[in-house]
Protein backbone atom coordinates (compact mmCIF):
# COMPACT_ATOMS: atom_id res chain seq x y z
CA UNK A 1 0.00 0.00 0.00
CA UNK A 2 1.10 3.56 -0.66
CA UNK A 3 3.87 4.72 1.66
CA UNK A 4 3.79 1.53 3.71
CA UNK A 5 0.32 2.38 5.05
CA UNK A 6 -1.34 -0.54 6.81
CA UNK A 7 -5.03 -1.21 7.46
CA UNK A 8 -7.08 -3.81 9.36
CA UNK A 9 -9.79 -6.05 7.97
CA UNK A 10 -12.13 -5.65 10.94
CA UNK A 11 -14.53 -8.41 9.88
CA UNK A 12 -13.74 -11.63 8.02
CA UNK A 13 -14.50 -15.33 8.41
CA UNK A 14 -11.18 -17.12 8.07
CA UNK A 15 -12.66 -20.33 9.49
CA UNK A 16 -15.17 -20.53 6.64
CA UNK A 17 -15.24 -23.82 4.76
CA UNK A 18 -14.74 -21.77 1.59
CA UNK A 19 -11.12 -21.36 2.72
CA UNK A 20 -9.21 -24.62 2.86
CA UNK A 21 -6.77 -25.40 5.66
CA UNK A 22 -3.95 -25.56 3.12
CA UNK A 23 -4.48 -22.03 1.81
CA UNK A 24 -5.27 -20.02 4.93
CA UNK A 25 -1.62 -19.19 5.51
CA UNK A 26 -1.32 -17.97 1.91
CA UNK A 27 -4.46 -15.86 2.36
CA UNK A 28 -2.95 -14.12 5.39
CA UNK A 29 0.30 -13.51 3.52
CA UNK A 30 -1.56 -12.05 0.53
CA UNK A 31 -3.40 -9.74 2.90
CA UNK A 32 -0.17 -8.50 4.48
CA UNK A 33 1.40 -8.00 1.05
CA UNK A 34 -1.61 -5.82 0.13
CA UNK A 35 -1.15 -3.67 3.23
CA UNK A 36 -3.78 -5.45 5.32
CA UNK A 37 -1.63 -6.26 8.32
CA UNK A 38 -4.32 -7.39 10.75
CA UNK A 39 -7.52 -9.39 10.53
CA UNK A 40 -10.44 -9.99 12.91
CA UNK A 41 -11.97 -13.42 12.28
CA UNK A 42 -15.56 -13.83 13.45
CA UNK A 43 -17.08 -16.92 15.03
CA UNK A 44 -20.68 -17.65 14.06
CA UNK A 45 -21.46 -20.83 16.02
CA UNK A 46 -20.05 -22.96 18.84
CA UNK A 47 -18.53 -25.36 16.33
CA UNK A 48 -16.22 -22.80 14.72
CA UNK A 49 -14.94 -21.13 17.89
CA UNK A 50 -11.96 -23.48 18.23
CA UNK A 51 -10.91 -23.01 14.60
CA UNK A 52 -11.06 -19.22 14.91
CA UNK A 53 -9.04 -19.30 18.11
CA UNK A 54 -6.48 -21.54 16.45
CA UNK A 55 -6.19 -19.04 13.57
CA UNK A 56 -5.65 -16.29 16.13
CA UNK A 57 -2.43 -17.97 17.22
CA UNK A 58 -1.05 -15.98 14.29
CA UNK A 59 -0.08 -12.50 15.57
CA UNK A 60 -1.82 -10.90 12.58
CA UNK A 61 -5.19 -12.30 13.68
CA UNK A 62 -7.59 -11.87 16.58
CA UNK A 63 -10.90 -13.72 16.98
CA UNK A 64 -14.38 -13.08 18.30
CA UNK A 65 -16.78 -15.53 19.92
CA UNK A 66 -20.50 -15.47 19.21
CA UNK A 67 -23.58 -17.09 17.70
CA UNK A 68 -24.80 -15.65 14.40
CA UNK A 69 -28.54 -14.93 14.34
CA UNK A 70 -28.99 -17.38 11.47
CA UNK A 71 -27.63 -20.15 13.71
CA UNK A 72 -29.71 -19.64 16.84
CA UNK A 73 -32.07 -22.47 15.91
CA UNK A 74 -29.13 -24.90 15.79
CA UNK A 75 -27.52 -23.64 18.97
CA UNK A 76 -28.30 -25.13 22.39
CA UNK A 77 -30.21 -22.94 24.82
CA UNK A 78 -27.04 -22.31 26.85
CA UNK A 79 -24.85 -21.52 23.83
CA UNK A 80 -24.05 -17.97 24.92
CA UNK A 81 -23.19 -19.14 28.42
CA UNK A 82 -20.77 -21.68 26.93
CA UNK A 83 -18.90 -18.79 25.32
CA UNK A 84 -17.98 -17.62 28.84
CA UNK A 85 -15.19 -20.21 28.82
CA UNK A 86 -13.38 -18.23 26.11
CA UNK A 87 -13.79 -14.55 26.96
CA UNK A 88 -10.61 -14.38 29.07
CA UNK A 89 -8.54 -15.86 26.22
CA UNK A 90 -6.14 -13.14 24.99
CA UNK A 91 -6.87 -14.20 21.41
CA UNK A 92 -10.50 -13.06 21.84
CA UNK A 93 -10.99 -9.39 20.99
CA UNK A 94 -14.80 -8.93 20.99
CA UNK A 95 -18.19 -10.67 21.21
CA UNK A 96 -19.90 -11.62 17.94
CA UNK A 97 -21.01 -12.12 15.32
CA UNK A 98 -24.42 -11.67 16.87
CA UNK A 99 -27.45 -9.62 15.87
CA UNK A 100 -30.80 -10.00 14.12
CA UNK A 101 -31.51 -11.40 10.66
CA UNK A 102 -35.06 -10.88 9.39
CA UNK A 103 -34.01 -11.47 5.77
CA UNK A 104 -33.91 -15.26 5.84
CA UNK A 105 -37.20 -17.05 6.57
CA UNK A 106 -37.69 -19.05 9.72
CA UNK A 107 -36.25 -22.58 9.39
CA UNK A 108 -38.47 -25.62 9.18
CA UNK A 109 -40.33 -26.25 12.41
CA UNK A 110 -40.17 -22.61 13.54
CA UNK A 111 -42.71 -19.82 13.12
CA UNK A 112 -41.38 -16.39 12.23
CA UNK A 113 -42.05 -14.64 15.52
CA UNK A 114 -40.64 -17.45 17.69
CA UNK A 115 -37.49 -17.52 15.57
CA UNK A 116 -37.05 -13.75 15.78
CA UNK A 117 -37.65 -13.73 19.53
CA UNK A 118 -34.93 -16.36 19.96
CA UNK A 119 -32.59 -14.10 17.99
CA UNK A 120 -33.47 -11.13 20.21
CA UNK A 121 -32.96 -13.23 23.35
CA UNK A 122 -29.54 -14.38 22.11
CA UNK A 123 -28.58 -10.80 21.28
CA UNK A 124 -29.51 -9.60 24.76
CA UNK A 125 -27.44 -12.42 26.28
CA UNK A 126 -24.47 -11.56 24.06
CA UNK A 127 -24.62 -8.04 25.46
CA UNK A 128 -24.78 -9.36 29.01
CA UNK A 129 -21.71 -11.48 28.29
CA UNK A 130 -19.92 -8.48 26.76
CA UNK A 131 -20.64 -6.35 29.83
CA UNK A 132 -19.29 -9.00 32.19
CA UNK A 133 -16.21 -9.60 30.03
CA UNK A 134 -15.46 -5.96 29.27
CA UNK A 135 -15.61 -6.59 25.52
CA UNK A 136 -17.39 -4.80 22.68
CA UNK A 137 -19.99 -6.35 20.35
CA UNK A 138 -20.18 -6.96 16.59
CA UNK A 139 -23.76 -6.76 15.28
CA UNK A 140 -25.34 -8.10 12.08
CA UNK A 141 -28.71 -6.78 10.92
CA UNK A 142 -30.50 -7.62 7.69
CA UNK A 143 -34.05 -7.16 6.41
CA UNK A 144 -35.83 -8.25 3.25
CA UNK A 145 -37.60 -4.89 3.35
CA UNK A 146 -37.89 -2.08 5.83
CA UNK A 147 -35.56 -1.80 8.81
CA UNK A 148 -37.15 -3.81 11.61
CA UNK A 149 -34.00 -5.79 12.39
CA UNK A 150 -32.02 -2.59 12.79
CA UNK A 151 -34.67 -0.98 15.01
CA UNK A 152 -34.94 -4.05 17.24
CA UNK A 153 -31.15 -4.47 17.50
CA UNK A 154 -30.64 -0.78 18.17
CA UNK A 155 -33.27 -0.80 20.92
CA UNK A 156 -31.42 -3.66 22.62
CA UNK A 157 -28.07 -1.90 22.16
CA UNK A 158 -29.40 1.25 23.83
CA UNK A 159 -29.94 -0.72 27.05
CA UNK A 160 -26.22 -1.48 27.22
CA UNK A 161 -24.55 1.42 25.39
CA UNK A 162 -23.43 3.06 28.62
CA UNK A 163 -21.27 0.00 29.32
CA UNK A 164 -20.16 -1.45 25.96
CA UNK A 165 -19.84 -0.29 22.36
CA UNK A 166 -21.27 -2.01 19.31
CA UNK A 167 -20.31 -1.91 15.67
CA UNK A 168 -23.08 -2.38 13.12
CA UNK A 169 -21.04 -4.22 10.53
CA UNK A 170 -21.45 -4.17 6.74
CA UNK A 171 -23.49 -1.00 7.06
CA UNK A 172 -25.68 -0.34 4.00
CA UNK A 173 -28.61 1.67 5.41
CA UNK A 174 -29.56 5.34 5.47
CA UNK A 175 -27.30 8.00 6.96
CA UNK A 176 -29.94 8.74 9.59
CA UNK A 177 -29.47 5.24 11.05
CA UNK A 178 -25.68 5.60 11.05
CA UNK A 179 -26.05 8.92 12.86
CA UNK A 180 -28.20 7.25 15.54
CA UNK A 181 -25.62 4.50 16.07
CA UNK A 182 -22.79 7.01 16.35
CA UNK A 183 -24.76 9.27 18.69
CA UNK A 184 -25.26 6.25 20.96
CA UNK A 185 -21.49 5.71 21.08
CA UNK A 186 -21.40 2.94 18.49
CA UNK A 187 -19.66 2.47 15.19
CA UNK A 188 -20.43 1.35 11.65
CA UNK A 189 -18.16 -0.50 9.25
CA UNK A 190 -17.99 -0.48 5.48
CA UNK A 191 -17.16 -3.38 3.20
CA UNK A 192 -17.40 -4.37 -0.43
CA UNK A 193 -20.89 -2.94 -0.96
CA UNK A 194 -19.40 0.55 -0.66
CA UNK A 195 -17.53 -0.11 -3.91
CA UNK A 196 -20.57 -1.27 -5.93
CA UNK A 197 -21.64 0.98 -8.78
CA UNK A 198 -25.31 0.94 -7.74
CA UNK A 199 -24.71 1.47 -4.00
CA UNK A 200 -25.63 5.17 -3.87
CA UNK A 201 -27.14 4.94 -0.38
CA UNK A 202 -24.08 3.57 1.38
CA UNK A 203 -21.73 5.79 -0.61
CA UNK A 204 -23.58 8.81 0.73
CA UNK A 205 -23.13 7.49 4.28
CA UNK A 206 -19.40 6.96 3.66
CA UNK A 207 -19.09 10.63 2.70
CA UNK A 208 -21.05 11.92 5.69
CA UNK A 209 -19.86 9.97 8.76
CA UNK A 210 -17.05 11.59 10.73
CA UNK A 211 -13.55 10.17 11.01
CA UNK A 212 -13.33 8.03 14.12
CA UNK A 213 -16.84 6.59 13.73
CA UNK A 214 -16.19 3.69 11.35
CA UNK A 215 -13.94 0.79 10.38
CA UNK A 216 -13.16 -1.10 7.17
CA UNK A 217 -13.96 -4.76 6.50
CA UNK A 218 -14.35 -7.44 3.86
CA UNK A 219 -16.87 -9.87 5.43
CA UNK A 220 -14.89 -12.40 3.39
CA UNK A 221 -15.48 -14.88 1.89
CA UNK A 222 -18.68 -12.94 1.01
CA UNK A 223 -19.38 -9.67 -0.82
CA UNK A 224 -16.15 -9.16 -2.74
CA UNK A 225 -15.58 -5.51 -3.70
CA UNK A 226 -15.10 -4.07 -7.14
CA UNK A 227 -13.04 -4.95 -9.17
CA UNK A 228 -13.19 -8.47 -7.63
CA UNK A 229 -16.98 -8.66 -7.47
CA UNK A 230 -18.24 -12.17 -8.17
CA UNK A 231 -15.07 -13.81 -6.86
CA UNK A 232 -14.53 -15.33 -3.45
CA UNK A 233 -13.66 -12.47 -1.14
CA UNK A 234 -10.54 -12.47 1.06
CA UNK A 235 -8.87 -10.04 3.49
CA UNK A 236 -6.41 -8.71 0.89
CA UNK A 237 -9.38 -7.16 -0.91
CA UNK A 238 -9.83 -4.75 2.01
CA UNK A 239 -7.36 -2.63 0.07
CA UNK A 240 -10.02 -2.08 -2.62
CA UNK A 241 -12.54 -1.08 0.05
CA UNK A 242 -10.04 1.36 1.56
CA UNK A 243 -9.25 2.92 -1.81
CA UNK A 244 -12.94 3.38 -2.64
CA UNK A 245 -13.81 4.82 0.78
CA UNK A 246 -10.84 7.20 0.69
CA UNK A 247 -11.85 8.43 -2.78
CA UNK A 248 -15.45 8.99 -1.72
CA UNK A 249 -14.33 10.99 1.31
CA UNK A 250 -11.67 12.96 -0.54
CA UNK A 251 -8.98 11.63 1.79
CA UNK A 252 -5.50 10.31 1.13
CA UNK A 253 -5.28 6.58 1.80
CA UNK A 254 -2.79 7.25 4.59
CA UNK A 255 -5.20 9.65 6.30
CA UNK A 256 -8.00 7.09 6.11
CA UNK A 257 -5.73 4.38 7.47
CA UNK A 258 -4.65 6.56 10.38
CA UNK A 259 -8.12 7.22 11.74
CA UNK A 260 -9.60 3.77 11.01
CA UNK A 261 -6.62 2.08 12.67
CA UNK A 262 -7.12 4.26 15.75
CA UNK A 263 -10.74 3.04 15.92
CA UNK A 264 -9.68 -0.61 15.55
CA UNK A 265 -7.17 -0.31 18.40
CA UNK A 266 -9.76 1.26 20.66
CA UNK A 267 -12.65 -1.08 19.83
CA UNK A 268 -10.96 -4.49 19.86
CA UNK A 269 -9.14 -5.86 22.88
CA UNK A 270 -5.62 -7.06 22.16
CA UNK A 271 -4.28 -4.38 19.85
CA UNK A 272 -2.96 -1.16 21.29
CA UNK A 273 -0.84 1.75 20.22
CA UNK A 274 2.36 -0.29 20.40
CA UNK A 275 1.20 -2.86 17.84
Amino acid sequence: MQGGTMITDSHCHLASARFSDEERGEIMCRAEAAGVHRMVTLSTCLEDVSKNLELADDPRVLATVGIHPCDVHNAPDDAVERLCDHVADPRVCAIGETGLDYFHPAPEGWDEETYRERQRDFLRRHFELAVSAGLNVVIHTRDKEGRASFEDAFAIYKRYSDRVRAVFHCFISESELAERVIAEGGLVSFGGVATFKNAALVKEVVKLVPAGSFMLETDSPYLAPEPMRGKRNEPAFALHVAEAVAALRGEAIGELAEHTEAVVKKFFRGWNEST
